[in-house]
Formats: structure tokens, C-alpha cells, sequence
């Protein structure tokens, strides 16, 4: 049974397990059950009520944060010409080729954290997606990171784009922001991404599509949601 800080029980006592509070509450909340002397980052877990084993029901996209993230990417771009050009403008962090592509294989280079590929790089980024896929990194046209629009995709990139999916349990993770943010701009976060995911319910999916909305610091105590708080 994992055993946990002295500060997080402290903490965890300020919090009714047994309660499903408002957005408010919890924004409010979250800020102050923070267990880190670093800033710390506040993630939102929405569990859907679908069947994560059917394709036709799993979710995957990307969405940009109305108040960024508040965490800085570092975005490798793989293209050629004109599109590398605008990439560099654009301020990607690292742009090239089948050279990046050859430093990723051989030297074990993971000096990034999204990586946007040109469709015409794809044949390319392919041969290497057993390196890529299993470190959530292989790029992909649902979420935005195969396109031909290079420098919008690294614009939003930087500026709190960010990526979600589905896991095998149905769950949804993804960042809305941290702990110094302002309770305003928390809220404003987390309203986006659960209006995002509501709208994008499959059409597979029948009745209820979000069933538990929980967030959290980085190694601090989850806070169950109210989803009568949000306008589903």
C-alpha cells in the first residue's frame, strides 16, 4: 500500500472524499491542498461512460488552453522546404528531416516533447513509430500534428495546445493549468476542456457520455466534481 507525505494526509483532511463539489469549490480547493514546494500542475481526470475496447467509441484530440498551460513544449518538427522555414519562424525548437529522424534512432534522442510532421514526412516518421509510438509521440492528424499548417500547429503548440485520448479504462487526463494561476484562469481551463470533450461524444456512445470529473496537483489529493456545476 503506497504511503503517503505527512503534508498529503494533512491536506487530505481538508477535503470531504464523500463530496461532489462545485467548479468553484474545487478550483478554490485545489490551490490550496497543493503538497509540493514547487509550482505544482493541476491535471482534470474525466471518466466517460463508454466502451474503451470499441474504436468507434474512443476519443482522441487536442485543444488550446484559453490561459496556456503554464509549461513550455519543446516542438520537433519534421519537414522539408517552405514548411521548415515557417517552422523555425514559428519557433519550433527543433527542425529537419530524415536527420532528426536518424538522431532519434540511433542516438536515442528524446530532447522534445511533441513532435509535428508534414504529411509527406509520414512514410519517413513511420519507419521509426515502434521508437515513437510507445513514448505517446508519434504524430497524428486527429490531434493536429500532421498537417500542412506548420506554423499555426507550433504557434498553438506553444502558446498551451495540448493533446488527449482515451486510455483502456475510458479516462481522459490532461493539464488545465498551475497552481500559481489564478482561480479565474483554472476555472476558465477546465470549463473549455469538459465543454471540448462533451462535444466531442461519438455517436456510438448512448445516454450519459461524462460520468466523474476529479482534479488534482501533482502528487496531491483528488477533488470529486459536481457535473451539474458545468452547462452539459
Amino acid at each position: 500500500m503506497r504511503k503517503h507525505s505527512k503534508k498529503y494526509v494533512e491536506v487530505s483532511k481538508t477535503i470531504d472524499s464523500a463530496k461532489l463539489y462545485t467548479k468553484e469549490e474545487a478550483v478554490k480547493l485545489v490551490k490550496s491542498t497543493s503538497t509540493t514546494k514547487f509550482d505544482s500542475t493541476v491535471e482534470v481526470a474525466i471518466k466517460l461512460n463508454i466502451d474503451a475496447k470499441k474504436t468507434d467509441q474512443q476519443l482522441r484530440g487536442s485543444l488550446v488552453m484559453p490561459n496556456g498551460t503554464g509549461k513550455s513544449k519543446k516542438v520537433l518538427v519534421i519537414a522539408k522546404g517552405d514548411f521548415a522555414t515557417e517552422a523555425k519562424k514559428a519557433g519550433a525548437d527543433y527542425v529537419g528531416d530524415k536527420d532528426m529522424l536518424d538522431k532519434i534512432k540511433n542516438e536515442n534522442w528524446f530532447d522534445f516533447d511533441v513532435v509535428v510532421a508534414t504529411p509527406d514526412m509520414m512514410p519517413e516518421v513511420g519507419k521509426i513509430g515502434n521508437v515513437l509510438g510507445p513514448k505517446g509521440l508519434m504524430p497524428n492528424p486527429k490531434t493536429g500534428t500532421v498537417t500542412t499548417k506548420v506554423a499555426d500547429v507550433v504557434k498553438d503548440l506553444k502558446s498551451g495546445m495540448v493533446t488527449y485520448k482515451t486510455d483502456s479504462y475510458g479516462n481522459i487526463h490532461t493539464i488545465i493549468g498551475k497552481v500559481s494561476f489564478t482561480e479565474a484562469k483554472l476555472l476558465e481551463n477546465l470549463e473549455y476542456v469538459i465543454r471540448t470533450i462533451n462535444k466531442a461524444k461519438p455517436q456510438a456512445v448512448k445516454g450519459v457520455f461524462i460520468d466523474k470529473i476529479t482534479i488534482a496537483t501533482t502528487m496531491g489529493p483528488g477533488i470529486k466534481l459536481d457535473k451539474n456545476s458545468f452547462e452539459l
